[in-house]
């Protein structure tokens, strides 16, 4: 199950993948070092608007990326190289951003369009299994510290799942998105607008607005990593990373490594998380960094607001999150709510606060 964020990002992807014309991809391959190319594939993978290819040449493989429009700007790109390249330094498990052979600029501007290569890192999808769970939670508590000391001076985005406005006009969205979902949609969309709101107001009365804030990846899930023998080796995506509260990003992070799909029949899938993953996910984290009692005890509501917030926004904007119906999906995120709000106190003494 992916974040809010990349559900929006996905329900915009209608149409044909954008691809790089034969002169567009000369002109901006001739502004790399990487050698006599042997093959160029491609890269179907992530957002439509944005082509990929996968280059292969005499130095090695790499990734070359054509950023898509809305996803562009100079400034928001430079501030997520910058970051990444923090990491890079300290041995972070990312891909390294390849520079342009006369500057060494880790991006490439041509004709409006904004270019990215990357070394490719070979990898596969998580496993689902409580090694690789356990290392997600290590990783994103890694990922924290190191941007510890990390400065910028651009000003990333703000907000996030957690008491957004955006989120009350998305449920307010729904209906018209479900013309056709009848009279089970309001006592739904009711019970998931005071589930929000109610949560949302337990986090805030446990004064997470005083909270210390740091850069964040502000979209941690298993799409956005690619793991080898249960161990993260590559995570991607630094587009969402904001200035939060860590809590934020890891209370979220274990939603998405706890919840469980069963099938493509949402209306099949388990109401409760995974309770074994969701341990493990909060143990790697507190393997590099312990997470307070207070931190902990805010969890299970704020995977409450990520849940709400992830199904709300993708489903107002088209009325289905992928190629899931949009009513089946709600009723869906209902039970698991529910059963999240039932088992908070289950959840925060399952990790020891």
């Amino acid at each position: 199950m992916q974040s809010a964020t990349s559900g929006m990002d996905q329900a915009a992807q209608a149409g044909e993948r954008e691809r790089f014309s034969a002169a567009e991809l000369a002109i901006v391959l001739s502004h790399y070092g990487i050698g006599v190319i042997e093959s160029i594939a491609k890269f179907p993978r992530g957002s439509r608007r944005a082509p990929k290819l996968l280059i292969t040449s005499e130095q090695g493989k790499f990734l070359l990326k054509r950023r898509a429009h809305g996803k562009d700007d100079a400034q928001r790109v430079a501030f997520s190289h910058s970051l990444q390249m923090h990491l890079a330094a300290k041995q972070f498990p990312l891909p390294h951003l390849i520079g342009t052979r006369t500057d060494n600029n880790s991006m490439l501007e041509w004709q409006g369009g904004v270019y990215e290569l990357f070394e490719y890192i070979p990898g596969q999808a998580y496993p689902h299994t409580l090694e690789a769970t356990f290392d997600a939670g290590r990783v994103l508590a890694l990922y924290h510290k190191l941007l510890e000391d990390f400065q910028s001076e651009f000003q990333p985005a703000v907000g996030s799942y957690h008491n957004h406005p955006a989120i009350e006009q998305g449920l307010a969205a729904v209906p018209a998105a479900l013309p056709t979902a009848g009279e089970a949609l309001p006592p739904l969309l009711q019970f998931l607008r005071d589930s929000y709101v109610e949560t949302a107001g337990i986090v805030e009365e446990a004064g997470i607005g005083g909270w210390p804030r740091q850069y964040v990846h502000g979209d941690w899930h298993p799409g956005n990593m690619l793991f080898r023998e249960n161990h993260v080796v590559a995570v991607i995506d630094y587009d969402s990373a904001r200035v939060l509260p860590r809590i934020i990003d890891t209370a979220n992070g274990a939603l998405q490594f706890s919840i469980t799909m069963t099938e493509e029949d949402a209306a099949k899938w388990p109401d409760y998380v995974d309770e074994s993953r969701f341990k493990r996910f909060v143990r790697g984290y507190d393997e590099v960094v312990l997470l307070s009692d207070a931190e902990v005890r805010v969890m299970p509501h704020l995977m409450v607001e990520a849940l709400v917030a992830e199904a709300v926004l993708p489903i107002a904007v088209c009325g289905a999150f992928g190629h899931v119906d949009g009513l089946a999906f709600l009723q869906m995120v209902q039970r698991k709510v529910r059963w999240l709000r039932e088992k908070a106190h289950d959840l925060v003494e399952l990790v020891g606060a």
